[in-house]
């Protein structure tokens, strides 16, 4: 008698090598966008597991985990956990898993990517040509950004590589968090809006969720000021996006990169009209190679589950 396969949930999207393996190794029922309905699954098999892509808008809410009655393990294609609610699981003792160590690296180069195309004008220089316009005119000067200050808020997995490239480019590095670490070598700011003041370039890398909702406001935005650059590559819902481009429209703050938006997948048409800024779709961890070994860890997550009921990676 052949066994059928344990039923797999994939919410949001995945590269096509990752979803080629988990339909080798697994039933899948595939919902790019999810709501609060999912037909097709069959609520009734022995196993159930969600592997949820970093793109699921609704993430795993209450609704969805009634709609799962055989769920034994949710298993992310990331690490941030802010579509997740986690008391939910809790009360139902199902475990949850991500791919912590892969993206920090990825992440930190595209936020050093940002702040150098935001400083040097690469976005603006490209279409500057393209539009013709260099027989005709001179185009404006950009910002240097060796001997800057670089304040990074949330100097953890990923804010700490974005450090270090800072010192790299010869920028003295300041950071803010919610407590001091003993085993860095830059300043620490116990007060946002100050190391806000202090800088010339702002990195938001922090983890999201309501303790951190807002935490970049009006305050400290203009404390960072008309010279001032604000890149975020954490989650939207860090900046007050509203007082941001009110903000930058008003000559209050210089210039943002961004990678994330607080309604993304839909961005704000007031920061699409705006000169000064950069704007990216949420693709911090998006190398391929990044991406295809995230995918790899999050199957052997759901095999090592399903195996000898161990999470590689289990989220406390």
């Amino acid at each position: 008698m052949t066994l059928s396969k344990p039923q797999v949930l994939t919410l949001g999207t995945f590269p096509d090598a990752t979803m080629a393996e988990l339909e080798r190794r697994f039933s899948v029922h595939h919902f790019p966008r999810i709501g609060h309905a999912v037909d097709g699954l069959d609520a009734t098999t022995a196993r159930q597991i969600v592997a949820l892509g970093s793109e699921a808008n609704q993430g795993i809410n209450r609704a969805l985990l009634a709609m799962l009655p055989k769920l034994e393990v949710v298993a992310l294609f990331g690490v941030g956990t802010d579509l997740v609610d986690r008391g939910a699981l809790k009360e139902r003792s199902i475990p949850l898993s991500n791919t912590p160590g892969l993206v920090a690296v990825e992440v930190a180069d595209l936020a050093i990517g940002l702040m150098i195309a935001s400083a040097r004008q690469i976005i603006y220089a490209d279409r500057f040509i393209r539009e013709g316009r260099w027989p005709q005119a001179q185009i404006s000067l950009g910002r240097s950004v060796g001997k800057k200050t670089m304040g990074v808020v949330g100097l953890g997995a990923i804010g700490r590589p974005i450090g270090d490239r800072g010192a790299a480019f010869n920028m003295r590095v300041l950071y803010y968090g919610p407590r001091r670490k003993l085993d860095v070598p830059y300043e620490y700011v116990a007060d946002v809006i100050e190391l806000a003041r202090q800088s010339d370039f702002l990195m938001v890398a922090c983890k999201g969720g309501p303790d951190t909702r807002h935490l970049i406001g009006r305050d400290v935005i203009e404390a960072l000021g008309p010279n001032g650059t604000l890149v975020n590559v954490a989650r939207g819902s860090v900046v007050d996006e509203q007082a941001l481009v009110a903000a930058l429209r008003d000559g209050r703050l210089g210039y943002a990169a961004l990678d994330v938006f607080e309604n993304e997948p839909h961005v704000s048409t007031d920061l699409l009209a705006l000169p000064n800024v950069i704007l990216q779709p949420h693709h911090g961890s998006a190398g391929l190679e990044t991406r295809i070994a995230m995918g790899q860890l999050m199957i052997d997550n759901i095999a090592g589950w399903i195996g000898e009921r161990k999470l590689l990676t289990p989220v406390g």
